[in-house]
């Protein structure tokens, strides 16, 4: 009988403890306060987080998503091309990769001397090229610029940055029509990639 309401205590402790609150105040003599009850009614700059097992949820990326970030920043360049663009994508939230995203239409020019063609989508990690989707390609270019294989658990997943607007954004020309072959990005039939370099050098 002892051993089952032992058994039953413990269990519920672990319960409090794998659900438990954590406060954060400044009392009234300007002191930061840390405790698992809530504070008084006159603490100012209350935060309150929730604590899981053995970690805290943040909303800031890992100290190596940061260093990788900084190190090799990611650039998508991308439209809605249908399943490679959205594998893509898909392929950086998994691994919780905070990237900018950019619309090859909006400056077509400038994107087919970056890339020296119009296929889509197209990933920059640091100076890393890689034309057209192919996940292992791309897990492998990430790995070597030292980001995590996937996001903390209960971390947000990343939005994409949006690239900035351009001044004078040309637009493609519709199928069809004069200067159509030159004017719509299209999706990469092969993938290609080039050695990781970090951004800047």
């Amino acid at each position: 009988m002892k051993r089952i309401l032992l058994a039953v205590f413990l269990s519920a402790a672990a319960g409090a403890v794998a659900a438990a609150q954590l406060y954060r105040w400044v009392d009234e003599k300007g002191n930061v306060e840390y405790r698992d009850t809530p504070p008084p009614k006159d603490a100012k700059k209350v935060e309150q987080r929730r604590i899981n097992g053995s970690t805290i949820e943040t909303s800031t990326p890992s100290y190596g998503t940061q260093l990788a970030a900084k190190n090799f920043p990611v650039t998508l360049w991308a439209y809605d091309c249908g399943d490679p663009c959205k594998n893509a994508r898909a392929l950086l939230a998994r691994r919780g990769v905070p990237y900018t995203e950019k619309d090859p239409q909006a400056d077509l020019k400038a994107f087919e001397k970056l890339t020296g063609g119009t296929g889509v989508p197209v990933l920059f990690v640091g100076t890393t090229k890689l034309i057209g989707y192919l996940e292992s390609q791309w897990d492998d270019a990430l790995d070597v610029a030292g980001y995590p294989r996937s996001a903390p658990v209960g971390a947000p997943k990343p939005p994409a940055t949006p690239a900035p607007k351009p001044a004078a954004a040309q637009k493609p020309a519709p199928a069809g029509e004069p200067g159509a072959a030159q004017g719509t990005p299209t999706p990469s039939p092969q993938p290609t990639a080039q050695a990781p370099s970090p951004a800047g050098k």
